[in-house]
């Protein structure tokens, strides 16, 4: 696991789901057979004309389109652990660049509803969703690029 400057561990707040590299991918599913995709790679379903094909593991793209975004008002589900008093934030879902498919995931902090358009570039990024004395747990977070505020 990579380690940053400070004492804290950078670990995945849930396993398997994304790399932990410089430049961070999603792990994905590729069905042979027919060349779709899948994420996360053990939740993806199979295709039914392919019945029993298992996915190969895949890094998917790291580039997207904004096809869809909104705030997030209300306190998500886990593996997202809460702090008082909740903050919204805005979550996006995204049309990667090769893949062709949409993945859902929040935005860097910063962005707001009003900064984004759909159509816009974003890169998938890692971000800390919370931390202990010993660990940031990370996930993986939309990075707009080249928009303007």
């Amino acid at each position: 696991m990579a380690v940053t400057g400070s004492t804290k561990q950078r670990v995945p707040a849930v396993e398997g789901l994304f790399t932990l590299d410089d430049e961070p991918h999603l792990i994905g599913g590729r069905l042979p057979a027919s060349g779709g995709y899948c994420f996360p790679l053990h939740l993806g379903g199979a295709d039914p004309r392919h019945p029993g094909e298992a996915a190969e593991e895949v890094l998917l793209s790291r580039r997207g389109r904004i096809w869809s975004f909104t705030n997030s008002a209300y306190p998500p589900p886990p593996p997202f652990v809460l702090t008082e008093p909740y903050q919204p934030v805005v979550v996006a879902a995204v049309e990667l660049e090769v893949e062709k498919m949409v993945i859902l995931g929040q935005v860097t902090p910063g962005w707001t509803v009003d900064d984004l358009r759909v159509g816009d570039q974003v890169e998938l990024a890692l971000g800390v969703l919370y931390e202990d004395d010993d660990h940031e747990y990370l996930t993986w977070q939309w990075r707009p690029l080249d928009v303007e505020r």
